[in-house]
């Protein structure tokens, strides 16, 4: 890897020549397959992008000129080219580089983004900024043609495409987001590359355009433009991007490095709002991820020759699996409900229920907001809707939960993945709010399983309860494997459920931290402490009365869950108790309120005191602390 051992930085790599170009994409290759197979992350879409991160930055100033990647794991090769080659073998890992984009970590990382559809809007506030300030440096979006699934995406390129700003927006055409994508704008630039005409006319009535200009002068270029105008809207379903007000080059060989580097050098010679768009091949250079690219989007550490993951999956089925598992088996009982997901079938586990049962499952693409609202639509006319959306990502559609859902109180089932502590994936993925927001909708059930079977009994209940519902389950194996869902009950509706009976304290435990709680009262029983553990399944509404026996018997409470401790479950309770039982104590452990950075999620529920060790160690303190002021 002797050409990339020597690019610190974008002035290292304009020191080469045009012709070394090929041979650098080439390492750069080899170096993300090798580094990825030890921290894992999202090989496939980075591999994609190697061509175009090198064209980029050698044709562009950055970070003078400010390049604005959409989702950060497009972006692997511009983080090798920006510095952090040396320090990548850190990718995704505690204290290290970070899997998506962050401003904090380099100056060349324009905007922060892990989740999809944001350049082109951040673009343009740079690009206003910029005339306001008087600067002259050129802003470019890199955008994923998944991101064209996501509405904000076509809101920044309206208000850009007729602000006459000089602007260029590089849409990266791989044909997928995650999965394969969805919808009319995929088709539509499928035809623009199915289309040797139009791509031909395009060209030849772009070269008699330029002609024009320079021979007959001024006074015909408007009428040549006009001639251009005319021809792409005879031929070319581009015209969709030229009436929003770019204009359109391509469809580019993004893998063709001079032949991107001619692109970029012409086009952003010129002004106003530009679109060139680029095909890549996720997974480009690796022949297994070449091969499955869904798979490949994004996996843990594996070996490169074989592809075969380093660790082994063992024990019990991910609450992923055993969700999806779950639908595809209520749904032989239960006909009237679909299943709708946001570009993650795979994700979400909604893949395997989307194999049993193709008629009733809707991938609506990169977008939230509208799967929240379809969702609606479809419950109106007596259609049950799950809705299977990560924590993280659900965030994106909150008006759409309450405008939609929950004033006209209709029955929508949301599961909401990857709740809680997410690991590797770090700030921008965690799972940390699900709780606090869903709490503070009115009308909206919340819940969360202990265990896979618990998981399928609130499914069964979400699915028979008459307006909004909603439950939450980690990125992480599930306790035990449950019995088939067709031996599950339905969870008793607004019940909870006590695990183990205890006359010192009561320990409340939200979902994933049942298991530490038990843990916890094992350990307490050691120190003298009799510790009653609550599986508190039901958040809102939660089981008034079971909670009035428990504070009978105890003057102090501990509630512990896996999220933010901010508006929680437990300052919900202790709201409550405060107003109904004063003398009652009650203690939140949960998340703190601050950003979470990468590291995986042991490490993280360690640190943040959410194992069985960690809850018993703040609980000795606190009754300590109770037994001291009482004396």
């Amino acid at each position: 890897m002797a050409l990339l051992a020597g690019i610190h930085g974008p002035e290292d790599l304009k020191r080469l020549r045009r012709e070394q170009l090929p041979e650098l994409a080439q390492e750069i290759r080899d170096r993300l397959i090798e580094a990825c197979s030890i921290t894992g992350g999202h090989i496939g879409a980075s591999l994609g992008c190697v061509e175009l991160a090198i064209a980029l930055l050698y044709e562009f100033d950055s970070p003078r000129d400010k390049i604005v990647w959409d989702v950060g794991h497009q972006a692997y090769a511009w983080k090798l080219l920006t510095g952090r080659n040396d320090g990548f073998a850190s990718l995704r890992q505690t204290g290290g580089i970070s899997g998506f984009l962050k401003r904090s970590e380099n100056p060349h990382d324009q905007f922060g983004a892990g989740h999809a559809g944001t350049a082109m809007s951040a673009a343009l506030g740079m690009a206003t900024a910029r005339d306001l300030k008087g600067e002259g440096h050129k802003v470019v979006a890199v955008v994923g043609d998944g991101a064209l699934t996501c509405g904000l995406s076509y809101e920044g390129m309206n208000n850009a495409g007729h602000s006459d700003r000089d602007i260029l927006l590089i849409v990266n055409d791989n044909g997928m987001s995650i999965s394969p994508n969805v919808g009319a704008i995929s088709k539509t630039l499928g035809r623009l590359v199915a289309s040797p005409f139009t791509n031909r006319m395009r060209e030849t009535v772009k070269h008699l355009t330029f002609k024009a200009g320079h021979v007959f002068g001024e006074r015909l270029v408007e009428f040549a433009k006009n001639v251009e105008e005319s021809a792409k809207n005879l031929f070319s379903a581009g015209m969709f991007f030229e009436e929003l007000g770019f204009r359109y080059f391509g469809p580019i060989d993004g893998h063709d490095v001079q032949k991107l580097c001619e692109t970029l050098r012409f086009v952003g010679g010129l002004k106003g709002p530009r679109m060139v768009h680029v095909l890549t091949e996720k997974g480009k250079g690796f022949a297994l991820a070449e091969a499955n690219k869904e798979k490949w989007h994004g996996l843990a550490a594996y070996d490169p020759e074989t592809g075969e993951p380093r660790k082994k999956a063992s024990g019990p089925p991910t609450w992923t699996q055993l969700f999806g598992e779950a639908l595809a088996g209520l749904a032989a009982e239960i006909p009237g409900f679909v299943v709708i997901t946001a570009a993650m079938p795979s994700g979400t586990g909604t893949g395997i229920f989307q194999k049993k049962w193709p008629g009733r499952f809707f991938d609506v693409g990169i977008a939230e907001g509208h799967a929240v609202t379809f969702a609606g639509g479809l419950a109106t006319q007596g259609v049950r809707p799950v809705c299977a959306i990560y924590s993280t990502f659900l965030q994106r559609a909150y008006d759409n939960i309450i405008h939609d859902i929950a004033v006209q109180q209709l029955p929508v089932l949301f599961c909401m993945d990857r709740a809680g502590l997410v690991g590797e994936d770090g700030q921008t993925h965690m799972g940390l709010y699900d709780i606090a927001y869903m709490l503070a909708v009115p009308g909206m059930t919340v819940t969360a399983p202990k265990d896979g079977e618990e998981l399928v009994g609130l499914l069964r209940a979400g699915l028979a309860h008459p307006g909004p519902f909603c439950t939450r389950y980690p990125r992480d194996k599930a306790p035990a494997e449950p019995r088939p869902a067709a031996q599950i009950p339905a969870v008793p509706y607004g019940t909870w459920e006590v695990e183990r009976k205890g006359k010192d304290l009561a320990i409340l435990a939200v979902g994933t931290m049942v298991q530490p709680a038990l843990e916890a009262a094992g350990r307490l029983a050691a120190e003298g402490l009799e510790a009653a553990v609550i599986n508190c399944r039901f958040l809102k509404p939660y089981d008034e009365i079971l909670l009035e026996s428990v504070v009978h018997e105890s003057k102090l409470v501990v509630t512990v869950e896996e999220g933010t401790v901010v508006n929680g479950f437990g300052a919900m309770l202790a709201r409550e108790l405060q107003a109904s039982h004063p003398e009652v104590r009650v203690h939140c452990l949960g998340v703190p309120d601050r950003l979470i950075d990468q590291a995986p999620r042991a490490e993280q529920l360690e640190r943040y005191g959410l194992t069985g060790a960690g809850i018993a160690a703040r609980i000795v303190a606190f009754h300590h602390e109770e037994s001291f002021e009482a004396r």
